[in-house]
């Protein structure tokens, strides 16, 4: 069976993910989260056309929460799951309309965000699954990781597997080692229906801020995506300042502190974070 090019490409970054970390095995149950977008139905896509080439066997359940926003794209992703021979389940909240509203004092996206994600976990629960796979990708994973340095002040980033209650069930994220600009074109070769985000703050989010200034530095060296991606694997924690480093140090670094000349500047104490 002979498959294009876009096929094969997002196919090979899946598979790799997917071997890498043993995200998949025979049997499973995997609940997916669906948006709408064209990551969500990539997912869902290359899940249910790898079913044919390979020899594990898993069970396909597309999950959509709906937020509230009209119109409603849920017709739309329901006829593309009945194409593909997988019924679709469906939430229906006001969780984006909450999250926009005055009574929300917390930013928008993060509380939508976080209902969202609490009605995914309970679905899957219901559902019977074992794995949850949500769509989030390479570029994902570097704009979460600056997004949590600059706004959160921690080091950290979203990771391809992740268990939740003691083992209930594994999130699994198999789209972690593929570009958005493959996930991209899979889309449009594909002819995935992917539907307008309807949500006020789609176009403003912090996400967006941080992935027009990253893009400003992949058009200038092309190497830079992949030097992130490959930094977030290769973490140095002997030179990065964790309560290790000061637990083992600390206490010397305060007795040299007298000793070092006083004409030297002192270190700069920016409060902003």
């Amino acid at each position: 069976m002979r498959f294009p090019g876009w096929y094969k490409k997002l196919n090979r970054s899946v598979g790799r993910a997917i071997g890498a970390y043993g995200m998949i095995a025979d049997g499973d149950r995997i609940a997916v989260g669906i948006s709408g977008g064209k990551d969500s139905l990539a997912l869902l896509s290359i899940l249910h056309r790898r079913l044919a080439t390979i020899p594990v066997r898993y069970e396909l359940f597309p999950v959509y929460i709906d937020p509230g926003f009209e119109p409603s794209p849920a017709p739309v992703i329901e006829d593309f799951c009945s194409r593909l021979g997988l019924r679709l389940h469906v939430e229906y909240s006001r969780n984006g309309i909450v999250a926009h509203s005055a009574e929300n004092r917390e930013n928008p996206c993060f509380l939508c965000a976080r209902l969202r994600r609490k009605m995914l976990f309970e679905k899957t629960v219901t559902l019977g699954c074992n794995k949850l796979a949500l769509g989030h990708h390479k570029d994902d994973l570097i704009e979460t990781f600056f997004i949590n340095v600059l706004y959160s002040g921690q080091v950290c980033t979203i990771v391809p597997v992740q268990s939740f209650f003691g083992g209930a069930f594994t999130m699994i994220r198999p789209l972690a080692y593929s570009d958005e600009a493959d996930i991209r074109s899979f889309a449009e070769k594909a002819g995935l229906p992917v539907v307008v985000n309807a949500c006020p703050s789609a176009s403003s989010s912090r996400r967006s801020e941080i992935k027009s200034l990253l893009n400003r530095f992949y058009q200038s060296n092309r190497k830079v995506r992949g030097n992130i991606f490959r930094a977030l694997h290769h973490v140095n924690a002997d030179f990065m300042l964790t309560a290790e480093h000061l637990r083992r140090h600390g206490s010397l670094q305060r007795s040299l502190a007298g000793s070092i000349d006083s004409g030297q500047d002192q270190p700069t104490m920016d409060t902003h974070r």
